[in-house]
């Protein structure tokens, strides 16, 4: 089986793009530096103590998953994720694959289901979700690692006190499902409490990382798409970096910092595609939360080609030379709607006449990439030959490695989010006040 995605760094380096200060011998370096790290990792993998390889080795969860599909599929056409950050962006990304919220699809994601994400608390827009939707054929899938997050609780809570005005309280367990990891918490309660099944969200696996466990792989399995080969390109990545010291993962995490270094204070994300919007703001996250402590870690930003084109480049181009860029993307040549040549022509558009619109594209990420290096900008292109399952899984494994890897050079944890707790504490207490 083929590797999910290509690499390449040649647009990264002086040689190949304009001057800047980051060079061949700073990026060695840091891979060099990676080598203890990368030990540490691979002897964790081996000895079975690495979470993100253990899951992806699995099928007994995804077996277990199967009548919990079926539930939530049951007379439905409406299905609702409530789960915010890590436990909602994952399952986004992967339900672009179906096309979900492109222009063309929009919600649909098959012949007769619509899937929402109600990732972001917003008291007027839920409750008109709730107006809206047919709450008789609607199904809501709870997702909380700690099982304790306030939006999602608020949420699950908002859902049952409608359903029970409404005069379903006697049918609430059919319309939710959960995944909380298996400890007393109040989403576990709530399952509980109204019958509903509940499946295990990992321990020792954090939100952010968590998309190649049931967070993402549940919401797959509903949309249709196959998990097995979403894990099955994860694992193609793992088993390159056990393999390889120069595996794509590791010379992304030692370009990242020695960018960094070099003074490229920001990472830009700009994938050429609709289907890899969502992918853009689960990467966001993942680096922002995973490095951005103890007063290092650079900005993540994400742009999308090629609408961004025409609105982001122009300061990518010629304003300050503080981002290194990823241009992502899937072949496109070929894709698409082919115009009439000769009626191109009578309008004084013959260069597009007779080309795919996937052409376009292709030609728009290929210049953009060479623009960007052209001008000073470190860039690295990546690109799959077909955005499938194979290849998305790859691509979590691909940033959630690369990302691992550039925090230990930084000395770092990955894993926690000390900073964020504070406010979620905070709130709390606030909310507090407000009942008292």
């Amino acid at each position: 089986m083929s590797h999910p995605y290509t690499q390449d760094l040649r647009h990264c380096f002086t040689a190949q793009s304009g001057a800047h200060p980051l060079d061949h011998a700073a990026v060695d370096a840091k891979r060099a530096a990676l080598l203890p790290h990368l030990k540490e990792l691979r002897a964790s993998a081996r000895a079975k103590g690495q979470p993100l390889y253990e899951i992806i080795l699995r099928r007994d969860d995804l077996k277990a998953a199967e009548p919990v599909v079926q539930h939530l599929l049951n007379n439905t056409t409406d299905l609702c994720l409530l789960g915010v950050g890590g436990s909602g962006l994952g399952a986004q990304a992967v339900a672009q694959l179906k096309g979900w919220r492109t222009p063309a699809v929009m919600d649909r994601v098959g012949s007769n289901l619509r899937f929402h994400v109600f990732d972001n608390l917003d008291g007027a827009s839920f409750a008109h979700a709730l107006q809206t939707l047919d709450l008789k054929t609607t199904r809501f899938l709870i997702v909380s690692k700690s099982g304790s997050t306030g939006e999602t609780l608020m949420q699950a809570l908002a859902v049952a006190d409608t359903l029970t005005k409404a005069g379903g309280a006697k049918y609430m367990k059919h319309h939710f499902a959960a995944v909380t990891e298996p400890t007393d918490n109040p989403v576990r309660r709530f399952a509980t409490e109204i019958g509903c099944p509940v499946l295990d969200h990992p321990l020792d696996i954090g939100g952010r990382y968590s998309v190649l466990s049931l967070v993402g792989m549940l919401p797959a399995m509903l949309l249709g798409l196959d998990a097995v080969r979403m894990r099955d390109g994860a694992l193609a990545v793992w088993n390159r970096v056990l393999q390889d010291d120069a595996a794509e993962p590791v010379e992304g995490a030692a370009l990242a910092i020695a960018a960094a270094e070099a003074g490229f204070g920001e990472l830009v994300l700009m994938p050429y595609g609709d289907r890899f919007e969502r992918f853009g703001a689960w990467w966001r996250q993942l680096w922002a939360e995973s490095v951005g402590k103890q007063g290092q870690g650079q900005a993540a930003s994400t742009a999308l080609g090629p609408v961004d084109q025409h609105s982001q480049l122009q300061l990518y181009l010629d304003g300050p030379n503080v981002r290194a860029f990823t241009v992502l993307s899937a072949a496109q040549k070929g894709e698409g709607p082919r115009p009439d040549k000769a009626f191109a022509e009578r309008i004084g558009a013959g260069y597009v006449g007779g080309h795919a619109l996937g052409d376009l594209v292709a030609a728009q990420t290929r210049a953009t990439a060479e623009t960007l290096a052209r001008r000073g900008r470190p860039v690295r292109t990546m690109t799959v030959e077909s955005f499938d399952e194979h290849a998305l899984g790859g691509l979590f494994m691909h940033f959630m490695l690369e990302t691992i890897l550039a925090a230990k050079l930084m000395g770092i944890d990955p894993l926690d989010q000390p900073a964020v707790e504070e406010g979620k504490r905070l709130a709390r207490a606030y909310l507090a006040e407000a009942r008292g």
